[in-house]
C-alpha cells in the first residue's frame, strides 16, 4: 500500500495550486520587462512549463523574483487575465445560462435564439471577474512552501521549445 506524505507526495493538490500561482507571478514579472511578450504555460505539482520566446536565465530570475514578491505579500500576482481558468469559467457560465434561459423561454425559434444570445452575452460579461475569483480561491494558492530549483529546456508535442521550471515543496 502506498501512502502520501507532505515530504514525498505522489500528487499534492496544494503544491499544484502554488505552482499555478507561481506560474502566473512569473509571467507577470516577465511582462513587466517586456509587455509585448507572448507566453503560455501550464502547471504541475512539481513545477510549471512556460512556452514562448524567453531567455531561460531571465525566466529563472523572474520565477525567483515572483516567489520573493509573493512571500512579501504581493498576492495579486496569483491572478492572471489570460489564464485558462477564465475560459473554463466562461464555458461553464455559458452552459448554465443557456440551460437556464432556454428552459424558461417558449420553445419557438426566436425566443430560443434570444435566450442563447443572452446566455452568451451574460457569460462573456461575467467570465473575467468570476474567473478571477475562481483563480484566487480554487485554482491558485500563494506559494509559501515552494523553492525554485532549476529551469530545464523542454519540447511540447509539436516540437516547440519551452521550459520547465522545477520547484521543490519545502
Amino acid at each position: 500500500m502506498t501512502t502520501t506524505t507532505a515530504a514525498n507526495p505522489i500528487f499534492n493538490l496544494e503544491a499544484l495550486r502554488q505552482c499555478h500561482a507561481l506560474e502566473h507571478g512569473t509571467v507577470w514579472v516577465l511582462s513587466e520587462t517586456d509587455p509585448q511578450m507572448t507566453l503560455g504555460g501550464t502547471s504541475t505539482d512539481h513545477g510549471f512549463y512556460i512556452f514562448g520566446d524567453v531567455d531561460p536565465l531571465k525566466l529563472e530570475q523572474a520565477a525567483r523574483q515572483a516567489l520573493d514578491r509573493f512571500q512579501k505579500g504581493e498576492t495579486n500576482l496569483a491572478v492572471h487575465p489570460r489564464c485558462g481558468t477564465n475560459i473554463s469559467v466562461g464555458m461553464l457560465l455559458t452552459m448554465v445560462f443557456s440551460l437556464g434561459f432556454n428552459s424558461f423561454l417558449p420553445r419557438r425559434p426566436l425566443p430560443q435564439l434570444l435566450g442563447a444570445g443572452l446566455a452568451f452575452y451574460g457569460a462573456s460579461a461575467l467570465a473575467q471577474s468570476v474567473g478571477a475569483l475562481a483563480q484566487r480561491h480554487i485554482t491558485t494558492s500563494i506559494p509559501i512552501n515552494l523553492e525554485v530549483l532549476s529551469v530545464e529546456p523542454q519540447k511540447d508535442f509539436l516540437g516547440r521549445t519551452g521550459y520547465f521550471v522545477a520547484v521543490r515543496w519545502v
